[in-house]
């Protein structure tokens, strides 16, 4: 019988780290790119308040007169400067709202960034977990042609059962070739996540869904925990979801920004100061010179009191307020589906551990001995032993479903720590 080889991967990776899920985390915050890029942006708008608080600068003025009135007038050089009214303060109050808005930003990103970790590192486990089953039910199918091959030599089996054996054989190789793709591509999508910019390349730890269950290893609650009523978790999504924090923050610049606006109508205030002098040349009388000083009453709101500006400023407000009204109905309504879905994807976890997987081991071991004993015919071997596989396959893509279910519970949620043991003993 002919086993075709797995055909060889383009762009071999040179160098391999595996790392558990922590590590993964941790590696992404510090090393990920995107977030690079994204923490200067609270640099700018540190920079941004600098130049909000910012005076004008100076001006430099110099009279030269010449001809005529050169013989008689002063020449004068001098300063002048233009004091800004309200403004400064509140073009600084401005800045600084963005930059807290920046930071909540940067927070958020931190936080997406961790649960997309969770769910590339989740998901590429998951697959590793099912090439693994795949392969052990290829060698079990192995060890199963090699007997029935033995059975239609000794002429206790019709030659058809070895053409079924060797074909459920080439079917579950090529389900391998199509495993270990799943597995490469759930691995490059992990690096992708996590972004390094390095050389090494980042790998789970195998096998992990295969042995004891360590749910502890996976930051996730064992599935027979005892869960809170969604009204704590509601109060809990409340206080730590970013886009509320973000929202009622934009709230706070569209309120700055109208006050900045506003004041736009002040008036404000030109000093200037100088030095006048005459020289002997230019005056038939005694010379005389000496400083002045003087001020100007500037951008008088005239001719234009930014009245459109206001408006939409004050309409800016009030949309920043609707849109966080709608940003906590949304949350809410989110955060309701997503722990939704973590508890029916706990449900079926704990179906599946004690009920699916129990009976189904029991009925292959029957099978294959019934089989052995001639009880029963090949084909209904071959069956029961394809309803096995799916049904472990299923179950390991259970626990996908659980572990990822509960990294978008967190998702809405917006808190990585949250603990399910802090309300144990209430309820």
């Amino acid at each position: 019988m002919q086993i075709f080889a797995f055909p060889p991967q383009t762009g071999a990776i040179e160098e391999i780290q595996k790392v558990n899920l922590q590590q993964a985390l941790d590696i992404a915050v510090e090393n990920n790119i995107d977030l690079k890029a994204a923490r200067l942006n609270i640099e700018i708008a540190k920079n941004k308040i600098k130049s909000a608080g910012r005076f004008q600068n100076p001006e430099f003025n110099m009279f030269y007169n010449i001809g005529t009135a050169g013989r008689s007038e002063p020449q004068q050089l001098g300063f002048s400067e233009m004091l800004e009214i309200g403004k400064r303060s509140a073009r600084k109050n401005l800045a600084k709202s963005k930059y807290e808005l920046e930071n909540e930003n940067l927070k958020y990103s931190k936080f997406s960034l961790k649960m997309d970790v969770r769910e590339a590192y989740i998901n590429l486990i998951a697959e590793k977990s099912v090439l693994d089953t795949l392969e052990q039910q290829t060698k079990l199918q192995e060890d199963l042609y090699e007997i029935v091959k033995k059975k239609v030599k000794s002429g206790k089996a019709p030659e058809i059962e070895a053409l079924q054996a060797e074909i459920a054989l080439n079917q579950m190789i090529t389900q391998v070739n199509t495993a270990k793709i799943s597995v490469r591509n759930a691995l490059v999508y992990f690096n992708k996540i996590i972004n390094p910019g390095e050389d090494v390349n980042y790998d789970s730890q195998d096998k992990i869904f295969l042995e004891e269950n360590n749910f502890d290893e996976l930051l996730t609650p064992d599935p027979n925990d005892t869960m809170p009523e969604f009204e704590e978790i509601k109060e809990h999504a409340l206080e730590h979801r970013y886009d509320i924090k973000i929202a009622k923050q934009q709230i706070d610049i569209a309120r700055k920004n109208l006050t900045l606006i506003s004041r736009q109508r002040l008036p404000d205030l030109e000093v200037v100061g100088g030095y006048t002098y005459q020289s002997k040349a230019q005056t038939d009388g005694p010379f005389q010179s000496g400083a002045y000083a003087g001020a100007n009453i500037v951008n008088l709101p005239v001719f234009y009191s930014y009245k459109p500006e206001i408006k939409n400023a004050k309409l800016e407000w009030q949309q920043a307020n609707l849109k966080y009204i709608s940003t906590v109905n949304k949350a809410m309504k989110d955060v309701d589906a997503a722990y939704a879905k973590f508890l029916t994807a706990r449900t079926n976890l704990n179906y599946y551990e004690k009920k699916i997987l129990t009976s189904s081991d029991k009925l292959i071991r029957a099978s294959i001995k019934n089989y052995e004993s001639g009880k029963s015919d090949l084909t209904a071997l071959i069956v029961m032993k394809q309803s096995y596989k799916s049904i472990i396959v299923g179950y390991t893509y259970a626990l996908a479903e659980y572990y990822n279910s509960w990294t978008d519970f967190l998702r809405e949620v917006n808190d990585e720590s949250f603990d399910l043991y802090e309300d144990q003993d209430t309820l």
